[in-house]
């Protein structure tokens, strides 16, 4: 899951300053380095660590062999088999830098090895080639999310090499299936968690500063929430019959009428303190702009469901305001000269964090019908993820960092992610966790994560190091 969220800010928001292509401007990574953590960076891209594959082990070798030369000793390098989904195998992997004197908790880095399927047919390029052209490296999992993946364990493997010791444990983790089941997270939050317990976790899966197609800042958000993922099956049943005989009711029929109930439906929107702040950084930057106007009634009265509605309507704000469901798949019927005697659809919900599933599931029994029955998708039951309190060390980290890194014109703020992450399941168990990413992009209007010729600017990557090395040394030295 790789989202920029929250970054499409108004460009008159950030007019008065300097557009300047932040591609054009040098790293401040030194070349060895550069030239050490592209050869990594291609490595992994080159891996197609995607679902059903058996590659993913492959990734966990080539990073547990950065730590390994890096000093880790084997008894703190953790390859962890297990079973994602029926039948695929995949690989956590568990790395513990040890402090000397640890006079903190420990902190948990994330990240996941495993990309989403890439056709070649569909693709310009070998999704599974690493190129780098016109500014930027190409391939799948360039910008979701192996470079964040060889981005701190590249930092960390550098500080190891110049000597920096931390005064608290850092524990790193790489999951295995992030983009199918999250089997890994669960495992790693519950039955692996004398491996993983951290006083809070740096989510490399999310966050990340952005510029406009102008090239001019948008803003750096720390996401400290996240939705829950949870889909639900609508299921008719019906006798069925002969088609030159049909019947006054219909399973494919009835499916539809909920479903358009569905579409019609809004949740109650519902604010929480991530949220509030994101929006009353909105509001300022949208000035007297009519989401502006909107955005402050709102805030002003988060019962006022007419000014969420507007915002909600802005496709840049779209999911901010309340939980969304929203129809994916269907199937139905069994012959084309057939009455149907079943019928299901697929409804995907991202739910607020705070609230159940199992409310959600029962809202949308109640839409649907007695002749409709609602369900969980059994292979994944998600979990109600509390928001986690914005720190101020970590905020006064990533904002020292990105200001040295792009400067004082990219503002920092935090926002809930409208996806999901391998956080979500920390955070479920007790664990506050903040996506933090300092790998940035040009316009998230052209965001290519999960999607074609995905891409991230040669720059944006050596950057990505510098600033986990700046991140360490602030939250752990």
């Amino acid at each position: 899951m790789r989202l920029m969220l929250g970054l499409l800010l108004a460009a008159t928001a950030t007019a008065g300053l300097a557009a300047t292509d932040p591609r054009t401007l040098p790293t401040q990574l030194e070349p060895a380095w550069q030239a050490k953590a592209r050869a990594v960076f291609k490595q992994a891209i080159e891996i197609p660590s995607v679902h059903n594959r058996g590659q993913v082990p492959k990734v966990a070798k080539l990073l547990a062999d950065q730590f390994r030369a890096g000093g880790i000793p084997d008894s703190d390098i953790h390859v962890m088999p297990y079973e994602s989904l029926p039948g695929d195998q995949t690989e956590a992997l568990i790395v513990r830098w040890r402090s000397p004197h640890p006079t903190k908790k420990p902190m948990l880095i994330l990240g996941h090895m495993d990309v989403v399927e890439a056709k070649r047919s569909d693709w310009k390029y070998d999704p599974f080639q690493f190129r780098e052209e016109g500014g930027y490296f190409y391939g799948r999992g360039t910008s979701d999310m192996k470079n964040g993946d060889v981005a701190t364990t590249m930092a960390a493997v550098k500080l190891m090499s110049e000597g920096f010791k931390p005064d608290r444990d850092i524990i790193f983790f790489y999951s295995g299936d992030e983009e199918t089941r999250g089997q890994g997270a669960t495992l790693a939050s519950t039955k692996w968690r004398n491996l993983t317990d951290a006083e809070f976790g740096l989510n490399a899966d999310g966050g990340c500063p952005s510029f406009d197609e102008n090239f001019r800042p948008l803003g750096c958000t720390i996401s400290t929430a996240e939705k829950t993922f949870q889909t639900y099956t609508f299921t008719t049943h019906n006798p069925g019959g002969h088609s030159s005989e049909p019947r006054p009711d219909n399973a494919i029929y009835d499916l539809m009428d909920a479903l358009k109930h569905l579409q019609a439906h809004r949740f109650q929107p519902m604010l929480n303190d991530t949220t509030r702040a994101y929006f009353e950084h909105r509001a300022k930057e949208e000035g007297n702009s009519s989401l502006g106007q909107e955005i402050r009634a709102w805030l002003a009265n988060p019962n006022d469901g007419a000014a969420a509605d507007a915002i909600d309507a802005n496709p840049l704000e779209v999911g901010y305001t309340r939980t969304t469901c929203v129809a994916t798949m269907l199937q139905g019927g069994h012959a084309d000269n057939a009455l149907p005697q079943s019928a299901v659809g697929t409804v995907n919900c991202r739910i607020m964090p705070g609230v159940d599933p199992k409310a959600v599931q029962a809202e949308l029994q109640q839409l649907a019908g007695p002749k409709v029955q609602v369900a969980p998708d059994p292979n994944f039951i998600g979990q109600t993820t509390p928001a986690s309190p914005l720190r101020p060390d970590v905020l006064n980290a990533v904002t020292t960092a990105i200001h040295k890194i792009l400067g004082p014109g990219m503002e920092t703020y935090p926002t809930m992610s409208r996806g999901a992450s391998d956080g979500s399941f920390f955070r479920a168990q007790g664990m506050p966790v903040y996506d933090i990413d300092g790998s940035w992009g040009i316009s998230p209007i052209d965001d290519r994560a999960h999607g074609l010729d995905e891409r991230i600017p040669v720059r944006a990557f050596y950057d990505d190091v510098v600033y986990w090395e700046m991140i360490y040394k602030a939250l752990a030295g």
